[in-house]
């Protein structure tokens, strides 16, 4: 079977420079990696196809020699060896199609092997006073810091880490495997670099031990549940000196027995009496700032009627103002009644016209029309 074109198999034209050759190149050779096809017979002979086409134009002289002898140049033997590029690129095209698991493995540590702590989360619970006012918390955590006794370093008083001799402290080593450079994570050193002869006996060459944290955390007033507070650098320790993470407070505000909140504005429910909203009165109204409210009860208010008392809700974070409280009045019913009761509330009852139950005698008016009309 003879050969396809090699300029055609990579799909550019003959003037194609090296960089639209590398560009066409690379996206072939992951389309077509055996890796992302596996067992398709046709897509490994396509990649090995790409890949000779790519050693051959990408070779100054032995691009030459295809353009004017086409494939018998390269016949008996004729072809040499890869260059320096194709390794390259192909390394390239390994970055491409593995290079986010090794960035993740690269990516928190820093040379010599002093590796970023990990970031912390604590979960803090508060009352709705607390969020309204604002406190000063202070929390005990516990997390590894740095070791006192190397100060971090990992290594024994007296000693120090050395350069790995296996990567020459990078960290990472590469390696040839067919077309393919791989560098992988130096396993004498565990990527650090640095390897530790006589490690630290207290922290066992890790630079960190296990402490409990002391720490005064500002709740500014206003703060709602849900929100996070970040402190950079109060989380864990660094290995072997490396910088810490960042500590994250999360706050949850407990349920109020008489509020209830929606964002700065506050909502209570006070229950009144039937003759209170008959007849109209003045009460007093309970705020979370400790002090009462006054508001007047007009005569016949009915249940759910509201009653906004401005600037008496939460405060509102990182601002001098309030929200509003919003009280929410339902009639009680009364319950237990005497024959005395009873009586005078049949007398009533018997003697209430449209004008006392407007809203009773519209209802039922109106279903009265609804199933006349269903006749």
């Amino acid at each position: 079977m003879s050969k396809r074109d090699f300029y055609e198999v990579l799909g550019v034209q003959r003037t194609a420079t090296e960089a639209d050759i590398k560009v066409s190149f690379r996206k072939l050779a992951m389309k077509f990696h055996p890796d992302r096809n596996p067992g398709d017979e046709e897509a490994e002979i396509k990649f090995k196809e790409i890949n000779e086409a790519y050693q051959i134009l990408m070779d100054p002289q032995q691009r030459a020699a295809y353009d004017r002898h086409g494939h018998a140049a390269f016949e008996q033997g004729g072809r040499g060896g890869f260059g320096d590029g194709f390794a390259s690129s192909m390394a390239d095209i390994f970055e491409d199609l593995f290079g986010d698991i090794a960035g993740r493995q690269r990516g928190g540590r820093a040379s010599g092997g002093r590796e970023r702590g990990s970031d912390l989360r604590y979960n803090l619970e508060i009352s709705l006073e607390e969020a309204f006012a604002g406190k000063t918390a202070d929390l005990k955590i516990p997390t590894a810091m740095s070791c006192d006794d190397c100060t971090g370093t990992g290594a024994k008083a007296g000693s120090k880490a050395k350069t790995c001799s296996t990567c020459g402290g990078h960290g990472r080593v590469r390696a040839q495997q067919g077309f393919f450079a791989i560098e992988r994570t130096c396993m004498a050193c565990q990527g650090r670099g640095e390897t530790i002869e006589n490690p630290c006996p207290t922290c066992r060459g890790d630079g960190r031990v296990l402490k409990e944290r002391n720490l005064s955390v500002n709740i500014p007033a206003g703060v709602e549940d849900g929100t996070r507070i970040r402190l950079a650098g109060e989380g864990e320790g660094g290995l072997r000196g490396g910088p810490s993470g960042d500590l994250y407070i999360f706050l949850s505000v407990k349920p109020h027995a008489l509020f209830q909140r929606d964002g700065a504005d506050l909502f209570c429910r006070v229950p009144i009496s039937m003759a209170s909203a008959a007849l109209g009165a003045d009460i007093k109204v309970p705020s979370l700032d400790g002090e009462e409210a006054e508001i007047v009860i007009p005569e016949g208010t009915q249940t759910g009627k509201q009653f906004p008392i401005k600037g008496r809700g939460m405060t509102i974070l990182r601002s001098k103002n309030r929200g509003d409280l919003y009280i929410q009045v339902v009639v009680e019913t009364p319950r237990n009644l005497n024959a005395r009761q009873r009586e005078l509330l049949r007398e009533f009852l018997a003697e209430s016209s449209d004008d006392t139950q407007p809203e009773s005698e519209g209802f039922f008016g109106k279903v009265r029309d609804f199933f006349a009309g269903g006749n």
